[in-house]
């Protein structure tokens, strides 16, 4: 708070340019008020977005809200320090982003009806993936569903917002689940595991052409892994986004698409994901019969050399 009176005009400015901000810092001086409780246990006129009471909460929260948006300035400006020096450096910024959101986060509480939410704020319907490898009875992430026939209707203003924010942030962005944009797992809330949810249609190609011309000079990847699916093939070709290769996926079969010699030119390597043990780890505990595999293709003869092949 001291330091506001000395760059007023420069948080001005920054507030002008940053239109998530005066929902964020209100949401978050409400969090601190009601002693971080989610916004669906709020009175029902705040958890509603009541006019005449969103303005008396501006009103008496007013210096936890300029707090909150004193340190968005600040951080911002540091932020953009450090990516010109890494600028200088020769050093690209690449960022992970989330397909959904949390149902506790000031874009749900902005924008319910761009959500699946009953009268109340709750979800009707969440999001996971089905049972696959990592998990037999899949994954409930119980993040809330967007609905894009409402998103379409302003253009997915919301998501263009979204990738604008990153743009300025960041010089590239890998947006996870991309598959969820050509059809999605939708589980009824109250599961309690993502064995029974359904698939549903996407947003498409409209939302995918308001990504690409929000983000500009920004680089988008498309986390694109799982069971192979034509609809997530027709639109990533149609995104011309690229892909994603997995180095410790490629040795579990002698024609998997991350093996090295099946890589195409429109993809990132990776040499493991977060749900993937480290490169060490990987190459002690992976089956034998997979770690022959990959020390003939890397041509090496120890599995302690595994790590740096695959870095290399």
């Amino acid at each position: 708070q001291k330091g506001w009176p000395r760059n007023r005009e420069q948080v001005q400015s920054f507030l002008a340019e940053h239109d998530w901000l005066p929902d964020y810092a209100l949401y978050r001086a409400l969090k601190d008020s009601f002693d971080q409780r989610p916004w669906v246990e709020w009175p029902a006129a705040l958890r509603q977005r009541e006019a005449g009471e969103l303005a008396r909460a501006r009103r008496e929260l007013r210096k936890d809200i300029d707090f909150h948006i004193y340190t968005q300035y600040l951080f911002f400006r540091q932020w953009h320090a450090l990516r010109a020096c890494c600028h200088r450096l020769g050093i690209r910024l690449f960022g992970d982003m989330p397909i959904y959101v949390p149902l506790d986060s000031a874009d749900a509480w902005a924008n319910q009806e761009l959500f699946h939410l009953d009268d109340s704020g709750l979800p009707l319907r969440v999001a996971g993936v089905p049972p696959d490898c990592f998990s037999c009875t899949g994954q409930l992430w119980v993040s809330p569903l967007y609905q894009y026939d409402r998103m379409a209707q302003d253009g997915f203003a919301w998501w263009r917002g979204r990738i604008r924010a990153a743009a300025g942030m960041l010089d590239a962005l890998r947006i996870d689940h991309f598959r969820g944009f050509a059809s999605y797992w939708s589980v009824e809330a109250g599961e309690a595991t993502a064995e029974h949810g359904i698939w549903a249609p996407g947003a498409g190609e409209p939302l995918i052409d308001a990504l690409r011309e929000a983000a500009g000079q920004l680089t988008l990847v498309a986390e694109d892994l799982g069971l192979p699916a034509p609809d997530v093939d027709r639109l990533l070709a149609y995104s011309g986004f690229p892909g994603m290769r997995v180095l410790q996926f490629a040795f579990d079969d002698k024609n998997s698409p991350h093996l090295p010699r099946n890589h195409v030119g429109n993809a990132v390597c990776y040499t493991g994901t977060h749900d993937n043990d480290t490169l060490v780890g990987w190459a002690q505990s992976a089956p034998e019969k997979v770690r022959r595999r990959a020390m003939r293709q890397l041509r090496v003869t120890s599995p302690d050399e595994l790590p740096a092949a695959m870095l290399r």
